[in-house]
């Protein structure tokens, strides 16, 4: 346990930071994911032909695309993209974007994709009924999405939501190629300079595990307590 220990002698203070930065690339990835769902589940259930087209391109398209292969898109091209649209306003230096927020960004439109469907799913399976009420109560656009949908909606997407967290914080694992330090990077680095891989990619698994665990316990107590209607 000597390798876990906090100071100059181990790498425990290096690890907790690592887990640290994973939790705050999941959250942000969730955050950026709910907005891309916010945005794209009302084009997936719009009678417009064109508008529904690009939803369900968006959905398909990252869904059907390898994780990694997203996070290289975003990290190689987001940084031309970038200095494609500095060259035209004159400036051409090297522009760098930020490790976190390219991975953060990458990994939430990702979980965007699957929460859109989540929130699909859910918003179709709340009975007809319930908007005719809200039509029938006189209740306008807002009023009927705060009063009648959102809360149904969000009842019947948590448990689903529970996947595409865990869907995110594994996919954190990921944007390590991207040289951010989070669990997978900071175990490679001290698996590569104590020559023990087995000891920390082990240990890491154990804080994936532990996350995973905790953030799941968490989730099923609001899904009760929403159930409940408090």
């Amino acid at each position: 346990m000597e390798l876990l220990a906090f100071g100059d002698t181990g790498w425990g203070d290096e690890l907790f930071l690592a887990t640290l930065m994973t939790i705050a690339v999941s959250i942000t990835a969730m955050i950026i994911g709910f907005l891309f769902a916010l945005i794209f589940t009302p084009l997936k259930l719009s009678k417009n032909k064109f508008l529904n087209f690009i939803a369900n391109s968006y959905t398909t398209i990252i869904r059907g695309v390898p994780e990694l292969l997203v996070i290289y898109l975003f990290f190689f091209g987001g940084t031309g993209a970038v200095m494609f649209v500095a060259s035209i306003f004159g400036y051409n230096e090297y522009i760098e974007i930020n490790a976190f927020i390219t991975g953060a960004f990458a990994i939430g439109i990702i979980s965007g994709a699957y929460s859109t469907e989540v929130f699909r799913g859910a918003i179709q399976s709340i009975d007809k009924g319930q908007f005719e009420a809200a039509n029938v109560l006189g209740l306008n656009k807002f009023g009927k999405f705060f009063k009648i949908i959102l809360p149904q909606t969000l009842r019947l997407a948590i448990p689903n939501l529970s996947n595409v967290w865990q869907i995110t914080l594994k996919d954190t694992s990921l944007i390590s190629v991207t040289g951010l330090v989070e669990i997978m990077r900071q175990s490679y680095i001290a698996a590569g300079s104590t020559r023990d891989p087995l000891f920390f990619y082990s240990f890491a698994a154990v804080l994936y595990l532990l996350l995973t665990f905790v953030s799941m316990k968490l989730i099923n107590r609001l899904e009760v307590k929403y159930s409940r209607g408090y």
